[in-house]
């Protein structure tokens, strides 16, 4: 199984799996930001030398100055953690819930989390008829037969890159409940700062908001990520946390390519192009995919399709390319894969070797 560790993008697995070296594969199965990172991130590494023998700062105040600019709060509002994984970790273990309710499909830390303190998990399955979006249907249900007193959400969610629409977290909250919200992928959509409730959960004591920086800055090497909250009910989450948990190298990287505004508009305008080229080219060789506005898709397989997602996946991966096997998720099955979008020569040499292993593996490839 390439995802041995639960998760995309782990090149020494696909390397012993395969044969081939690490740095030779065509990865679709990590979700990074293909045009990162940014140039800054560069130069900073240049100069790092000069700050490696120093401790780090064990509360980012620099990060967190611009990180309170970018969403207009006070940076008492906001946590830097060691990636979104470990503040999921945090939260869960901080705020202590008596159960915990997820969306499944969902990114399996999440569930992962909550076994790790000991609270029973809710999953509530979300429906490919209604194309994987978290809708009333969903919170009535959840909100009747979960008994939860936390919602771990994502928005967009991974894999479906489903949005969760403001009023449906409204009432969450409204029955009393408290909401993590992992906004990870937000910044893909070009009015992220419109749609991310970080505002509203720097003032709101039951709602905290996720937010990694390695995704869409391309660097998940170094670790990075944060939740926004009360500054009263960040305090649990700031004590559990272990001392410098974010190292200097990681703090300064994320300050400088906060600053880098051409890197996002030249994000969104590939992205809007590929997103086109990618879908368009996987229903022509008969896959469905999935609604979402971020730089991954979930797909189905075609109807006839003699061969399961695993399979796919392991004659993929033979020919150099890597894919998620998406019936690893809670609530899909091996008819499902997730992708990433990429550049478009690497996007064109993804389609074509997929006709190749379909045709392999006894499809049409058409």
């Amino acid at each position: 199984m390439l995802e041995r560790y639960g998760h995309g993008g782990d090149l020494a697995t696909a390397e012993e799996r395969f044969g081939l070296p690490a740095d030779g594969f065509l990865d679709y199965s990590s979700n990074m930001n293909p045009l990162g990172p940014p140039a800054a991130v560069r130069e900073i590494l240049a100069r790092y030398m000069d700050e490696i023998s120093k401790y780090p700062d064990p509360v980012s105040r620099k990060l967190r100055a611009k990180l309170a600019k970018k969403h207009g709060i006070d940076q008492s509002a906001i946590l830097v953690g060691n990636g979104a994984a470990e503040l999921i970790d945090l939260a869960v273990r901080a705020l202590r819930p008596s159960r915990m309710a997820i969306a499944a499909p969902c990114f399996g830390e999440y569930g992962d989390a909550a076994k790790k303190a000991g609270v029973p998990v809710y999953e509530g399955l979300l429906r490919s008829d209604a194309d994987f979006e978290l809708g009333e249907q969903w919170v009535t249900e959840a909100l009747e037969a979960s008994g939860a007193d936390l919602y771990l959400l994502g928005s967009p969610n991974n894999p479906t890159g489903a949005l969760v629409e403001y009023r449906h977290i409204q009432r969450l909250l409204d029955s009393g409940a408290t909401v993590v919200l992992d906004e990870a992928f937000l910044d893909f959509l070009p009015d992220d700062e419109h749609r991310s409730l970080a505002a509203e959960a720097s003032t709101n004591g039951r709602l905290f908001v996720l937010r990694s920086m390695t995704k869409f800055y391309a660097i998940p090497g170094i670790r990075l990520g944060y939740i926004v909250g009360h500054p009263e009910a960040l305090e649990a989450m700031r004590r559990l946390q272990v001392p410098w948990s974010v190292n200097s190298l990681a703090q300064a990287i994320g300050a400088a390519v906060l600053e880098d505004e051409a890197f996002a508009g030249e994000t969104w305008a590939w992205l809007q192009s590929e997103s086109e080229f990618l879908r368009a080219e996987l229903r022509k060789l008969g896959f469905r995919d999935y609604p979402g506005a971020v730089n991954y898709l979930l797909v189905r397989l075609p109807d006839d399709a003699p061969f399961t997602s695993t399979e796919l996946q392991q004659e993929m991966g033979r020919r150099g390319a890597l894919i998620r096997d998406a019936s690893l998720f809670t609530g899909l099955d091996h008819r499902y894969i997730r992708l990433a979008i990429k550049l478009r020569a690497q996007n064109a040499r993804l389609i074509g070797v997929l006709r190749e292993a379909i045709a392999s593996l006894g499809g049409s490839g058409t």
